[in-house]
């Protein structure tokens, strides 16, 4: 018998405990999809590639280099609800159906007006994180930062800087915590079951990180890995790991809602 838990008394969302290996399961399963359909997963990699080479232009041409580490943090706190599409694939390869990439990018019309809303929610969780950014970035260095050219070294090299990464670190970690614990199932649950509001999709994803806390965590820590190795090589990384993380954020959400029926 599955052992699951239900989300609210009156509600039919159960979510199941599962075990520590579950999360490599995921893992080995979101690269089997890749590799089934990697046309869909390159494009949605090089987008979020070229998304990021935009972004350090833009913010090397207006001289606010320093808000980059913020900003390119924005993969883990908004990346749930730019992957949508390809929840669909793996969707659509578990029912044994070809996506293609229109398919992938249209997948939001299954659930608009939710998808929509959960959006708006890590958005504003994005905006908070980097407005706190700022903040701490200019208690710290004044009204004239470190040129360019010596951002690196002051920040991570120099004393100076370790308490400004130490309390930016602190608070981001918070942040991308409750970002993720509203998030992690909650995407996959919004594309997959039309008539789940966001509000419950948001309660099934805390609850299943509540009840699988060191699961979550160890996935929690997978995603950060593999989204930071994409990140520090150049944005090129993101080509393999945002699709592989990805898909397997679906089988998580598929290991761990109890399907009734």
């Amino acid at each position: 018998m599955v052992q699951a838990v239900p989300v609210f008394a009156a509600q039919p969302l159960r979510i199941r405990r599962i075990g520590l290996d579950e999360p490599w399961q995921w893992l080995a399963r979101g690269w089997r999809d890749f590799r089934r359909n990697p046309f869909v997963g390159v494009v949605y990699g090089l987008l979020a590639a070229a998304t990021g080479y935009l972004l350090t232009l833009g913010l090397v041409l207006a001289d606010l280099l320093y808000l980059l580490l913020p900003l390119s943090s924005g993969f883990f706190l908004v990346g749930p609800v730019l992957v949508v599409g390809l929840y669909e694939v793996s969707r659509r390869l578990e029912q044994g159906l070809g996506t293609g990439l229109f398919d992938a990018l249209w997948a939001f019309r299954r659930n608009p007006v939710q998808i929509a809303l959960m959006g708006v929610a890590l958005l504003l969780f994005h905006f908070l994180w980097v407005r706190i950014a700022a903040l701490l970035f200019f208690l710290y260095w004044g009204i004239e930062p470190p040129s360019v050219e010596n951002l690196l070294a002051e920040t991570f090299l120099s004393p100076r800087g370790w308490p400004f990464l130490l309390i930016g670190g602190a608070v981001g970690a918070v942040l991308a915590f409750v970002a993720y614990s509203i998030s992690v199932i909650a995407l996959p649950l919004l594309l997959d079951r039309e008539d789940v509001s966001v509000v419950e999709a948001i309660a099934a994803s805390v609850r299943a990180v509540q009840v699988n806390l060191a699961p979550m965590l160890l996935w929690a820590a997978i995603i950060v890995i593999f989204t930071g190795f994409g990140l520090v090589l150049a944005y090129l990384g993101l080509i393999v790991t945002l699709p592989v993380i990805a898909h397997a954020s679906w089988h998580a959400y598929r290991d761990l809602v109890v399907q009734e029926g």
